[in-house]
């Protein structure tokens, strides 16, 4: 080393970051299964209840919030779809899914609109839908815990698809307080317009979801999957 000169200092690089054991990651991904085919079973009860009293009562929130409840098992069914064995670690599928799942809540955002608006401009006076009121209530005591108990899943894993839709789960919950709100002012009240404006609450935040989704605002960890994905290339 030259007088004067300052020594040179090895670089030092922090360590890639760890995926999950194999047993481990075999274990989140089974349970994330699990919790996404109890969301699809439930939310396959709540599209029949709810376009059935939403046609029964003209609400559109009520149609809204069914049509909501199918794009929902739809999420559910893609996650099973990007955990089956054939793409349980492909990136590719991850944000295909995340994409998709994007697309829903757009189509469902674009249809309350339109029909709140419509409801609105022509007056359309919905009748009171208890059954309504009491789905309602209860998606509004059970969507939390599963949103959560999915959220906790897709962290775990790295799994942006799968924070996806737990988001979407925990939206269930959102709109299902804004129906709850819409239904029971116009049932008791008799404001026959807070149900499209609950409506397009709903439409709101589905578009605020589908654009977080599609840009990958709910991946906030590293990818597990994506890592495991270098891991096995490296060692290739």
């Amino acid at each position: 080393m030259a007088p004067g000169e300052l020594p040179t200092l090895p670089i030092v690089q922090s360590p890639p970051a760890m995926a999950p054991p194999a047993a481990e990651r075999e274990r989140l991904v089974r349970r994330a299964r699990v919790l996404a085919w109890v969301g699809v079973g439930w939310h396959g009860i709540e599209v029949s209840i709810a376009v059935g009293a939403g046609l029964a009562a003209g609400s559109i929130a009520l149609i809204g919030f069914g049509a909501d409840s199918l794009i929902e098992a739809f999420a559910g069914f893609l996650v099973l779809w990007r955990f089956a064995t054939a793409r349980a670690t492909s990136a590719g599928a991850e944000r295909r899914a995340q994409q998709l799942i994007a697309i829903g809540f757009c189509a469902l955002a674009a249809y309350i609109a339109v029909e709140a608006v419509r409801s609105l401009g022509l007056g359309d006076e919905p009748g009171v839908s208890w059954v309504g009121i009491g789905l309602s209530a209860f998606t509004l005591a059970t969507m939390p815990p599963l949103a959560t108990a999915k959220a906790r899943v897709a962290d775990a894993l790295g799994s942006s698809a799968s924070k996806s839709e737990s988001r979407q789960t925990m939206l269930c919950a959102y709109l299902s307080a804004a129906l709850l709100v819409g239904l029971g002012l116009n049932a008791l009240a008799g404001w026959w317009w807070a149900d499209p404006i609950a409506a397009l609450l709903i439409a709101a935040v589905a578009v605020k979801e589908g654009r977080g989704s599609w840009r990958g605002d709910a991946c906030c960890t590293v990818p597990a999957l994506a890592c495991d994905e270098s891991h096995d290339s490296r060692g290739a």
